[in-house]
């Protein structure tokens, strides 16, 4: 009897948050855990999740003010503006430098 061999295709590797398919060099690695890839959007999506738990754990006027900005971010992407071919562009720019 003739075992056949396993072929081993390596696959690309995953993001652990958007489950999506990126090269090696776009994500980022956590420290104590490299085997945890997460890709630069959703790293991003992370700082800001991270940023806003840190604002309910310390409210503070500056707080308050980045708490308006999520909230009109949500209500724009509620609404879907971020897609418009123009307004859209203008908005996500604008989003690069808000908090």
């Amino acid at each position: 009897m003739t075992v056949a061999e396993e072929t081993f295709q390596p696959s690309a590797p995953v993001c652990w948050c958007c489950g999506g398919e990126f090269e090696d060099r776009d994500l980022v690695r956590l420290g104590a855990h490299p085997e945890v890839g997460v890709c630069i959007g959703c790293a991003k999506y992370l700082q800001r999740r991270a940023s806003q738990r840190e604002d309910k754990l310390r409210p503070s006027w500056a707080a308050r003010v980045r708490d308006a900005v999520r909230r009109v971010r949500e209500w724009v992407v509620g609404r879907g503006w971020h897609e418009l071919p123009v307004v859209g562009r203008l908005l996500r720019r604008i989003d690069r430098h808000l908090p």
